[in-house]
């Protein structure tokens, strides 16, 4: 049974899993080399094709600090100046797409939407990286991407 927490209305799942209606391919959630889980595709993704779209409860930028302070991990996504998704709330499961500094897809926003979209063809069974573009202003995380050209923080130089 998934275990479940509630939130003003929304779900919290601590169970990782991929919800279909927001992905266009065959997607899966599984252990990750690089971080804690990882999404994989289980199918071939062609080059430049929407894969999911990253979704989550909109919150706004007090509410981002309040939570980025008090949570160890988060899965906040910016979306404009003002609002934020936090996928760990109704997540579509693109939360758990790793970062690498060699990705396969990016991010894309149209009409206040987050869009992955494949950058190159992904094989079956090869894990979706994107690069989460941490500033260099804010605190420094290593990276355990193992790209050849890796940078050793998943911040931005």
């Amino acid at each position: 049974m998934t275990e479940v927490a509630r939130t003003k209305s929304a779900v919290v799942s601590s169970s990782p899993h991929i919800n279909t209606q927001f992905a266009c391919f065959k997607l899966n959630v599984a252990p990750s080399k690089i971080h804690r889980w990882g999404v994989y595709a289980g199918e071939p993704i062609p080059a430049r094709r929407k894969v999911i779209e990253y979704t989550g409860e909109r919150i706004s930028r007090k509410e981002t600090k309040r939570r980025s302070d008090e949570q160890k991990l988060t899965y906040l996504f910016t979306l404009d100046s003002y609002w934020t998704l936090d996928g760990a709330v109704n997540g579509s499961g693109a939360q758990y797409i790793n970062h690498c500094c060699e990705p396969n897809i990016v991010a894309r926003i149209v009409k206040n939407h987050i869009l992955y979209i494949s950058t190159r063809d992904i094989k079956p069974g090869e894990e979706l990286t994107i690069d989460y573009h941490f500033d260099k202003e804010v605190e420094k995380v290593p990276c355990r991407c193992g790209a050849l050209k890796c940078r050793g923080t998943i911040n931005l130089s």
